[in-house]
């Protein structure tokens, strides 16, 4: 018997990301990071997640929609692939994604797996709500809901166990999103829109963001104290987003961008709010680093921080990565190794291994960063 796979692409999702948009929902922000030379990211993401799938083509059947939407990609791939909706327009809507759930969700496939963010996963949620079992491949810029894969290669291995017939349960997950424009100014206001249905393989579904800032006030202010004790007036530090590297940034007295990346130069802000492509242009042998990790998932690289791209990533190095988190946060993660999901598979792969993580004053852990697959 043959699996009914459904797949829905967002070719829009992620693209605000590397240009500093800070998310990419609603036709002119595309449209604004298109223009500032943004590349779509999401249909080369599903073709990752699809590629796991290979093996198993003459026992899957994909139902999808037309073009970039799904169509190119999955027959690129040599699967057996039938459209079962065509958008109105080149531009695609959220309601293309809405409709063609539903039409999936009414023929019966065995799983919807769509490639997007937050947006698209709220867009899911509305057209089947917990009717059938989902599964996200991460393409988006904000990431916060429970029903996406780790990684696109993780996504495409949740499906092969069900394909293979693996014992996989299937659980309720939150789908999450927040005010974009609240977001761009630098405010999380994370809101719960529903749940549904995903298989609950924990090695390769990640755990809904832990939203707000860090309460140990005390524990961020000696992380933030040491990093700045330790920088050389001769090196370039590029500071990553969130509050952990917020509170060095305080430490320095200057403004940050909460969920941009800055840059710092003998503790004076050079530079605010950069793109991939301007980060990339400030970056050379004397050029630091500093980032955290996402509460509850771990991902250190390919969660709101597009900006900092593989190119840049292997131009800095992994000797040259300062990553800051308090021991809670760690401890959060119940042993799981923190996520690199660059887009760059090479490069995730040669970022596997301990690295050094400074959770106080001259205080520090080693701790793994994983190889997903």
């Amino acid at each position: 018997m043959q699996f009914k796979l459904g797949l829905i692409i967002n070719p829009l999702a992620g693209l605000g990301g590397s240009v500093a948009l800070k998310g990419s929902d609603g036709a002119e922000t595309a449209q604004q990071a298109l223009a500032l030379g943004a590349e779509p990211r999401a249909n080369q993401r599903a073709k990752t997640a699809l590629t796991q799938l290979l093996p198993h083509q003459e026992n899957i059947e994909i139902f999808t929609v037309n073009g970039e939407m799904g169509e190119r990609t999955a027959k690129e791939l040599g699967f057996s692939t039938q459209v079962i909706y065509h958008t109105q327009s080149t531009a695609t809507r959220p309601e293309d994604t809405e409709t063609a759930a539903q039409m999936m969700q009414q023929l019966g496939v065995d799983l919807i797996l769509f490639a997007g963010g937050d947006g698209t996963a709220r867009n899911i949620c509305h057209a089947v709500g917990d009717s059938c079992p989902v599964l996200g491949i991460p393409a988006g810029c904000k990431i916060h809901s429970g029903v996406y894969a780790i990684t696109p290669k993780a996504a495409g291995r949740v499906v092969e166990l069900l394909v293979t017939g693996e014992l996989v349960s299937i659980g309720e997950a939150d789908v999450m999103d927040i005010d974009e424009a609240a977001f761009r100014e630098g405010t999380v206001r994370a809101k719960r829109f529903g749940e549904m249905q995903v298989p609950t393989e924990l090695r390769y579904v990640q755990a809904v963001k832990n939203g707000g800032k860090e309460s140990d006030e005390l524990v961020l202010a000696d992380i933030a104290a040491y990093v700045v004790a330790e920088m050389d007036e001769d090196e370039t530090y590029i500071m990553g987003s969130g509050s952990t590297v917020a509170a060095v940034m305080e430490e320095m007295g200057l403004d940050n961008t909460l969920l941009g990346v800055d840059v710092v130069r003998d503790q004076a802000l050079i530079a605010q709010d950069q793109t991939a492509q301007q980060l990339l242009s400030l970056a050379d042998d004397k050029t630091k680093l500093v980032i955290t990790l996402i509460g509850g998932q771990g991902h250190i690289f390919g969660r709101g921080n597009q900006q900092l791209s593989p190119n840049l990533i292997k131009k800095v190095g992994k000797d040259n990565i300062i990553l800051i988190a308090t021991k809670s946060k760690l401890k959060a993660l119940n042993g799981r190794p923190l996520i690199a999901d660059t887009g760059d598979e090479q490069l995730d792969e040669s970022l596997a291994g301990f690295i050094k993580v400074i959770t106080g004053f001259n205080d520090h852990v080693m701790y793994a960063i994983g190889h997903q697959e």
